[in-house]
């Protein structure tokens, strides 16, 4: 057979073979075994090769099907595994170089300008990948340098063309991209028919997207091989040379499709991978990065960019024969190539390639650090005017500023962060040569403003950071066009203005020259403005920034910035104000409109008063206040400052037009008026509203700058002895009695803006503190009258009923009140002055305040920003203060506008009966707020009982009503008990209980029965929230506790038998029933407590409970057997619960508690039947859950229990034993046979620690009178046995996961506490060996963490347990071999990152407790060294949030543990400590560094309170100082060795920095020594800053605090 298939070479040589004979006898070659060819591979794939290359040659001929099936064939050769395992077998294939220019030929065809197709795209591809997944077959690429960059550049120009052939149609950039496309490849224009052709062809085949993959795909394979050949070149020069030459433009314009958000449609549209485009990028970028910018080219550019003297003659004169030039050579190919990049490409590539630059020439450290400084200076230099931004005179014109201005930020903004600009050395040895290239810079930032682009702020902050002389000579035309002037009013670009406003703000704070820049600021304010600026001078971002820019500057300069205000004020801005008739009318003659030239300066004049006023509020009321250590220079500053504004104020007082003034004001244009043609009356119009506009604005300035100085100048009378006082308080009366008549000085204000309003309301406020310090005028007999008109007016109740409409936001800033906010402000000084304007708000204001508190929170509350303030957010957190219930009043006004507002739904209800309460309620109320009268509590008790004996309904309530009430109710639901005095206690429960005996929901929704139940619900726990107040015995005058409680059962049941239950669902019938449950025990409780009537009240209501009938008969309802059940159970919990007061006492409760547990049991057997017994397919309307059955029998079996303990001692034996012991076993089979819900476990627990404790109390009474001891402590024995088995058992269930285990903890500690604290020897020894064999490393290594992990809980727990004294000593004698054990599965466990959440922090959480609960008892030392061990192994690195913020958590209160209850062990092992400690403090620095827009978030928060974690050990240590003396210089160079390589956010950085201080103050003064001489240079400089900081803010604060402590 073989000499059969040896003939195939000759036939495939042979011409007379058909050309598709060949073909078959190829590829049957190819995978026949039988075919025996010498170097079969390499003669089938010559023969392909030779045959494509023959074709498209013209040496050979034969059919298109031919020619496909030849591309076929090689393309399946080429990734057939065959051919792949010969090559690993080391046979040598290889494809010929003929073969290799075909390819590049095509590629070039199909990127360029393809005139025929003669193979498909993907095949193509496909043949290209197969060459290039076997370094042996791409070796025909790689070994030829050339031939590498020239398949490169194809297949980039291809994946271009591909990119920009799927833009969508009409896209500006297709005809450039076009043709820088070709011309790299160096072809003609496509023309039209060749396109269609293109399309048609990619139209042909339904996988254009795996076509487009496939060629990026590929683009991968090239680049990366690439990069391999690239890296292998001995001659950088030529490499070099070759990528400027041929590929580095198709490489930039590739770079630039995959990264501009242009072309995102592109890739979206052809389905590329994100992770394949970023692949690329980085191959781009390594590519160019290694050829362009290369160790060995480092010379190259020195000796261009930092040519010496010697070397300047020594080029030629054309540069052809000198050295190489890189730096031209990469930029003329930005610039000067033919067609020219796009300027999008340039204006991306330029601040990549100084990047690129930075990161290879200036991250490498050379011994002349300046050398490189300046290298990447001058590189920086030649990269500038790529972008048509060189400096000179001829103005800049580049294609668009947007992108300029983007490239240029990012250039700056590198050479600030690689800190290539020292501003010394600069000076000194280079002639400014920086400085003025900046300055040019800024120069053309000036000449040529954008403000209307974010970039030119950002290019403007980042030269602020430079070296802020950059823009020092430009500071006015900066302020006037970036700020005063700026009238772009764009998110985006307002943000960017804010930035560099607060850059410019911490810039001058920094240099302690604020007052120099004011002083600008000032000159811009006041010279006159070419246009209308209406925006606010100062916004929310920039008044924070100068808030804290102001604090941190000495007083005096504070004081001098405020002086310099003020004397702008009075120099340029008064006199625009004045206004001369004369030269008006002199303008009037020469032709010139004087009357409205005059009042657009007044108007200006005014509008710059009030931005000057609103500036001059927030630097006095930032500026640290003068005290008793204030030095007198001080103290003559500020007087001089407050007696500077009283003069301006008094200047300003004397310009406002006085009434007199308004009179010859109206003759005179009048007089004027008659001289005026028809035409001019639409003028006068307007020159009479702007001359009211700026009356009205220097009003508003003159009442913010007199409370401004009025606030002040009381603030520095307070707290400065020294300090003489402007405003005296005997002349307060007077000036309220003034501004109540809108006087200042005399002279009538008429505010008519809100805003004027709020500021005057200020104003008044601050004299009524000051009459109320005054004793002597708090005696005069007018004082009170003028106080409460003052109240009044602040008040303002007209105002205040419109203040919850619409969706008002303020910022909380008194100078940026306007009229979107002035509600919110008004309501905001209302609320936080209450407790000094309630003693003298009349009835009318409070009911007003009291309405609109309600009405606000009932409002939906509207969407704020940080830091803003909304009506209802203000009274919301009025509400829930403590404030509103110390004002007794106002309490109950609010109280009564909530009744108020319950009874108008239920008087709009439905009324299916005479309602006698409602009837009773309209006649008494009036229209006034008024508390319930008498009359009307008697008469909605009446009706109560009329609802509780025959189930009529008075009210009849809507969805729509019902959601009103249920809005009401939540308000209430919040209200503080204690706050309501008896009154009003008595009229808001007897009404809610009104509401829950006497209404029903209806509605013919499905939905309605939970609707009805969750109104219900929240009524009870309303109802049971007030039984706890304090005054409620007002409620039991009225109505008996056991009358009540038999109202509101009677009404559940009689809602229940009438059928408005029967769509209730189950957990809505839980809820219900346990809130009824949490009533009727606070009810009893109190019943008990009051010790009034006790038995008759107890008596009324066993005779109510158990006269009903508790079995489920047909014609009763299962869910009144529930109700009953549950009425039941919580009586009789309540009275157990007060068992043991007095023997009187004990002897009435379990009385009651007999009768009441008798029927308890019957009901539950009834439940059971129901439930458990019920014909299959015969389901109850509602069934009560599992968890509430045992409950319920728990209550059972606890209240026979109490009952034995306080009464019948003598009886042994339990009534309904059978139900016990059926539970029990029921539930021991039950507890881990399967999933259970969390709650039925929690409640079997609790059911089993009550039986032990039941059997254990029962079988010793028998013992005592039987004598059989053997057989009863058998059967405890085995309950003990069994309880102890199952528990384990349930703890190693796979379906209980880590949070329902922390949920039965404490059931499953009071279980154990019950089993163990009569426990013999024997038990405890059993348990103690379950422990032994549990904590093995096998198990955990053998996969079954859980049966580990369920001993490491169940000691947990017994450490915690109160022990009999053998058992205690047994534990605590083996505790160090448990500790010992626990380590190892620490150590253990941490290898495995999957089993830190789920075992190893219980496992340490386990450690900590055995730590804290073996205080004093675990004596060897070692074994608390041995737990810093293992916490040294817990992983803290690559976790989520979550689980880094619990293993934290563990480690530190491991930490803590050791440091609070070990202190012995802190002798020998504090470096284990601190080592452990150093871990947490490493990891949070890390992970708290700064992230962007992912500062913020839930993340955010999981490590600010890390942060505070480490802050609190920091004091621990400082509070133990005498084991941390020694290292403390340690400690603080380890925290500032970690902060020098992040930065930390603010806030973590705020806690750390507290922390660290506390460490700081151990440090002796040889300690600082140490550590300056010691530490690295980075290093030393984060000290030096943090030591500053330390000697500035904290050591006098601390040092303060030490004068008080004894």
């Amino acid at each position: 057979m073989a000499a059969i298939y040896s003939g195939i070479n000759l036939k495939l040589k042979s011409p007379q073979t058909p050309w598709e004979d060949k073909l078959k006898l190829a590829r049957f070659a190819w995978i026949s075994s039988q075919c025996l060819l010498p170097n079969k591979e390499q003669v089938l794939l010559d023969w392909c090769t030779y045959a494509l290359t023959g074709w498209y040659n013209k040496k050979v001929e034969f059919t298109q099907t031919v020619l496909e099936g030849l591309w076929s064939c090689l393309d399946a050769f080429l990734h057939s595994r065959k051919l792949h395992t010969a090559l690993k077998q080391g046979k040598t294939v290889s494809v010929r170089l003929n073969m290799a220019q075909l390819l590049l030929d095509l590629l070039e065809e199909y990127a360029g300008t393809p005139t025929r197709l003669s193979v498909g795209v993907s095949t193509l591809l496909s043949v290209c990948q197969g060459i290039l997944s076997s370094s042996t077959l791409s070796s025909v690429f790689t070994t030829k340098y050339e031939v590498m960059v020239s398949l490169s550049v194809k297949v980039c120009s291809f994946a271009c063309r591909q990119l920009q052939q799927a833009m969508p149609s009409g896209s500006h950039h297709s005809g450039l991209i076009t043709d820088t496309v070709s011309e790299c490849l160096h072809t003609i224009e496509l023309d039209s028919q060749t396109e269609v052709i293109l399309n048609q062809e990619f139209e042909e085949r339904p996988k254009e997207n795996s076509i487009t993959a496939h060629l990026f795909e590929l683009l991968l394979q090239v680049l990366t091989s690439y990069l391999s050949v690239q890296r292998q070149q001995a001659n950088p020069n030529r490499v070099f040379t070759l990528v400027t030459n041929q590929l580095i433009q198709p490489l930039l314009l590739l770079r630039h499709m995959l990264t501009s958000a242009e072309y995102v449609p592109s890739y979206t549209h052809l389905r590329l991978r994100q992770q394949l485009c970023r692949d690329v990028r980085v191959r781009i970028d390594s590519i160019l990065q290694l050829s362009l910018f290369s160790a060995e080219h480092l010379a190259s550019y020195k000796d261009e960019l930092l040519p010496s003297k010697e070397d300047s003659g020594k080029r030629g004169p054309g540069g052809t024969k000198g050295p190489l030039r890189p730096a031209n050579a990469v930029l003329c190919k930005l610039g000067s190539c033919q067609p020219p990049l796009m300027y999008s490409v340039k204006s991306n590539t330029v601040p990549l390639l100084f990047k690129f630059f930075l990161q290879s020439y200036r991250k490498c450290r050379a011994e002349n650090e300046e050398e490189q400084r300046m290298l990447c200076f001058k590189f920086l230099t030649k990269l500038v005017p790529a972008l048509d931004l060189s400096p000179s005179n001829v103005p800049c014109t580049p294609e668009s500023w947007t992108l300029a201005l983007l490239a240029a930020e990012s250039l700056l903004s590198q050479a600030l962060s690689a800190d290539i600009y020292n501003v010394a050395a600069d000076r000194i040895r280079h002639a400014e040569v920086q400085l003025k290239f900046y300055k040019s810079l800024a120069q053309i930032l000036f000449n040529q403003a954008q403000p209307s682009i974010p970039a030119w702020y950002r290019c403007l902050k980042v030269l602020l950071g430079l070296n802020h002389m950059l823009l020092e000579p430009d500071l006015d035309e900066l302020l006037s066009s970036a700020w005063v002037n700026a009238d772009c009013m764009e998110a985006r670009v307002q943000r960017a203005r804010q930035l560099m406003l607060c850059s410019l703000f911490q810039t001058y704070t920094k240099l302690r020259q604020l007052p120099r820049f004011f002083s600008e600021l000032l000159s811009v304010i006041c010279q006159p403005s070419p246009k209308k600026v209406q925006h606010p001078l100062l916004c929310d971002c920039v008044s924070a920034s100068l808030r804290t820019s102001v604090l941190d500057t000495p007083p005096s300069q504070g004081l001098e910035i405020c002086s310099v205000m003020l004397e702008n004020m009075r120099k340029y801005i008064l006199p625009g104000l004045v206004k001369e008739d004369g030269e008006a009318e002199k303008m009037e003659l020469d032709g010139v409109n004087g009357e409205e030239k005059g009042d657009q300066v007044q108007e200006d004049s005014s509008m710059k008063l009030f931005s000057l006023s609103q500036l001059l509020h927030v630097v006095l009321f930032s500026l640290k206040t003068l005290d008793n250590a204030s030095p007198l220079p001080l103290v003559r500053q500020g007087q001089s400052v407050m007696e500077e504004l009283q003069k301006v104020l008094n200047d300003l007082l004397q310009l406002l037009p006085t009434e007199s003034k308004k009179m010859k004001a109206v003759m005179s244009s009048g007089h004027r008026a008659k001289k005026k043609t028809k035409r001019n009356v639409d003028l006068e119009d307007s020159q009479t509203v702007s001359t009211s506009l700026w009356e009205q604005k220097t009003r508003e300035a003159v009442l913010l700058l007199r409370y401004t100085w009025i606030e002040v100048d009381t603030l520095f009378h307070i707290y400065c002895s020294k300090y003489t006082p402007f405003d005296s308080n005997a002349a307060a009366l007077t000036s309220i009695e003034n501004l109540l008549n809108f006087e200042i000085n005399s002279v009538r204000l008429h505010p008519c803006s809100s805003i004027s309003f709020v500021h005057l309301r200020l104003l008044i406020l601050q004299q009524i503190k000051k009459v109320l310090l005054d004793s002597s005028l708090l005696a005069e007999p007018s004082t009170l009258e003028t106080i409460n008109r003052a109240v009044g007016f602040i008040s303002a109740s007209d105002e205040l009923r419109v203040c919850s409409e619409g969706d008002q936001v303020w910022n909380g800033q008194v100078n940026s009140v306007d009229s979107s906010s002035h509600r919110v402000a008004h309501w905001y000084v209302v609320t936080s002055n209450l407790p000094l304007l309630a003693p003298y708000l009349s009835r009318e204001d409070v009911n007003c305040i009291a309405n609109v508190l309600v009405t606000s929170l009932l409002s939906k509350q509207s969407s704020r920003g940080k830091d803003q303030l909304s009506v209802s957010f203000i009274s919301s957190e009025l509400f829930h203060s403590s404030v509103l219930v110390e004002l007794p009043l106002l309490f109950s006004a609010t109280v009564c506008s909530l009744s108020q507002r319950v009874f108008g739904v239920l008087t709009a209800a439905h009324a299916p009966n005479v309602c006698l309460t409602l009837e009773k309620y309209q006649e008494a109320q009036k229209g006034e707020m008024e508390l319930l009268s008498l009359l009307v509590k008697q008469t909605i008790v009446k009706d109560m009982m009329v609802s509780s004996q025959s189930g009529q309904v008075f009210v009849l309530l809507s969805d729509t009503q019902t959601k009103e009430l249920i809005d009401l109710l939540q308000i209430l639901s919040s209200i503080n008990p204690d706050g309501l005095n008896s009154e009003d206690l008595s009229s808001i429960f007897l009404l809610l209980t009104f509401m829950l005996t006497s209404t029903a929901c209806y509605s013919e929704a499905p939905d309605s029965a939970c609707c009805c139940a969750g109104f219900q619900v929240q009524l009870f726990r309303i109802l049971a929230c007030l039984v706890e107040g304090k005054n409620f015995h007002g409620v039991l005058k009225m109505i008996h506790g056991s009358t009540l409680l038999e109202a509101v059962v009677s009404s559940l049941l009689w809602h229940s038998k009438e059928g408005r239950f029967s769509s209730t669902s189950n957990s809505d019938w839980l809820d219900l029933m346990k809130a009824m449950q949490d009533f009727i025990v606070y009810l009893v409780h109190l019943i008990v407590v009051r010790n009034s009537s006790v038995r008759l009240n107890l008596d009324q209501i066993a005779s109510f409970l158990t006269s009903k009938d508790t079995t489920s008969n047909p014609e009763g309802s299962i869910m009144t057997v529930h109700l009953l059940l549950a009425s039941l159970a919580a009586s009789s919990k309540a009275i157990t619960s007060n068992l043991g007061r007095n023997k009187q006492m004990d002897q009435t409760l379990i009385r009651t508690l007999a009768r009441t547990t008798s029927s308890l049991g019957s009901a539950v057997e009834s439940v059971l039947k129901v439930q458990y017994v019920s014909e299959p397919g015969v389901q109850p309307v509602c069934s009560l859950s599992p968890a509430y059955v045992v409950d319920t029998v728990t209550i059972m079996l606890r209240c026979k229990l109490s009952s034995m303990t306080v009464g019948d001692k003598e009886k042994t034996t339990l009534r309904h034993e059978t139900l016990y012991q059926g539970f029990c076993h029921q539930i021991l089979k039950e507890i881990n046979s399967a999933a259970r819900p969390v709650d039925f476990l929690d409640s079997s627990l609790n059911f089993l620690s009550a039986r032990y404790m039941a059997v254990t109390k029962t079988k010793e009474k028998e013992e005592e009178e039987d004598g059989k001891e053997n057989k009863s402590v058998k059967e405890v024995d085995e309950l003990y046995a069994l309880i102890i088995k199952n528990v384990h058992k349930l703890l190693t269930a796979p379906w209980l996961s880590p949070s329902d285990t922390c949920e039965l903890e404490p059931a499953l500690q009071k279980l154990l506490r019950h089993l163990l604290e009569n426990s013999t020897p024997c038990q405890f020894s059993m348990l103690l060996t379950m422990i032994k064999d549990g904590l093995d490393t096998c198990k955990l290594s053998s996969g079954n963490y859980k049966e580990v992990l369920a001993v490491v809980i169940i000691v947990k727990l017994l450490s915690c347990c109160q022990l009999p004294e053998p058992c205690s000593k047994a534990l605590w004698f083996l505790a160090p071999q448990i500790l010992s054990a626990m380590v190892f599965l620490v150590r253990s466990s941490s290898h495995d990152v999957g089993l830190t959440l789920t075992f190893t922090i219980p496992t340490v959480t386990a450690m900590t407790t055995l730590l804290r609960q073996g205080e004093g008892l675990i004596g060897n030392p070692h074994h608390v060294v041995l737990v810093l061990g293992a916490l040294q192994a817990v992983p803290l690195d690559h976790l989520t949030a979550l689980v880094y913020q619990s293993v934290f958590l563990a480690i530190h209160e491991a930490l803590f543990a050791i440091i609070k209850c070990h202190s012995q062990v802190m002798l020998n092992a504090t470096p284990s400590f601190l080592n452990v400690f150093y871990r947490l403090v490493a990891s949070i620095m890390q992970e708290g560094r700064q992230r962007g827009v992912n500062d913020a978030g839930g993340e955010s928060e999981v490590y600010l309170q890390c942060s505070r974690l480490v802050e609190r050990m920091y004091s621990h240590i400082a509070a133990i100082s005498e084991n941390f003396t020694t290292l403390s210089a340690f400690m603080v160079a380890q925290y500032v060795t970690e902060l020098q390589k992040v930065t930390l956010r603010p806030d973590i950085k705020l806690h750390l920095t507290e922390g660290i201080y506390q460490i700081l103050d151990l440090c002796m003064e040889q300690d600082i020594k140490f550590l300056t001489a010691g530490l690295q240079t980075g290093v030393r400089e984060v000290f030096n800053e943090l030591y500053s900081n330390y000697t500035h803010y904290h050591k006098p604060q601390r040092q303060g605090e030490d004068k008080y402590t004894v």
